[in-house]
């Protein structure tokens, strides 16, 4: 069983954290390499056992990269993430504290759908990569990087003792044909060639962010409508899996 590291804030969310998983040490005479529970599985089909982030991993089976590539692309593989930070976040603001640490709009993701995307510092750059994904158990499940589980638990530890009031990245369309220029927080904005009017990004209280809702922006010191809208604005085309 493994012990989990929980914090429990106000604003309505618990952070569940699971360690890595414990198992037993491969040498007490040299670099202790912890394994994961499908280490035996791993010698069975041939992996080629190396070091990373104190843990004895495959680096590659018996087939080659490139078989290994190809079978991944035309049919699917699966990945040990046994030895990474696991993260359960609980409560009704789990999405609001989710999407304060990460790029993405994870309040989109549907039920069981999952999305990679990033932990990012105050001036916007990029600490680590991670998987998110929205369960139908009501609970987010976040899995980063065994080399950053120190850094990325203290970030969303330190995350979660803020009581904040941040605005909510939205997407806007402008009602009329102008170029938009949100009074301030705007971060990009362009016309759109698909929908044939202007659409922007941009930041605006939580209780305007709501699809639909109408709102006033200045373009060129005029006021003119616009309205929050989904993203992304155009949909997409692409196969993915149901």
């Amino acid at each position: 069983m493994q012990r989990a590291v929980s914090v429990v804030a106000r604003l309505g969310f618990r952070l569940q954290a699971f360690p890595p998983a414990l198992c037993h040490p491969l040498s007490c005479a040299q670099e202790v390499l912890r394994r994961t529970p499908l280490y035996d599985f791993h010698l069975a089909h041939g992996g080629k056992m190396v070091a990373f982030a104190g843990w004895s991993l495959p680096v590659q089976y018996r087939d080659s990269h490139t078989d290994s590539h190809l079978h991944t692309r035309q049919h699917c593989s699966l990945f040990d993430v046994s030895h990474m930070l696991q993260t359960k976040i609980l409560g009704s603001d789990r999405v609001k504290l989710m999407e304060s640490l990460v790029v993405g709009d994870i309040a989109e993701l549907r039920p069981n759908q999952g999305t990679l995307s990033l932990f990012t510092n105050e001036a916007g750059g990029i600490l680590d990569d991670l998987i998110v994904t929205n369960t139908s158990e009501g609970h987010l499940y976040v899995v980063s990087n065994a080399g950053c589980w120190e850094k990325d638990l203290a970030l969303m530890q330190d995350k979660v003792r803020e009581l904040q009031n941040q605005g909510r990245d939205v997407g806007l369309e402008v009602l009329d044909n102008a170029l938009l220029a949100l009074q301030g927080t705007v971060t990009s904005g362009c016309p759109s060639p698909s929908l044939k009017k202007n659409v922007a990004m941009g930041y605006v209280p939580c209780e305007y962010s709501r699809p639909g809702t109408m709102l006033l922006v200045e373009v060129r010191r005029k006021q003119q409508m616009a309205v929050v809208s989904k993203m992304p604005f155009v949909p997409t085309n692409y196969y993915t899996l149901k």
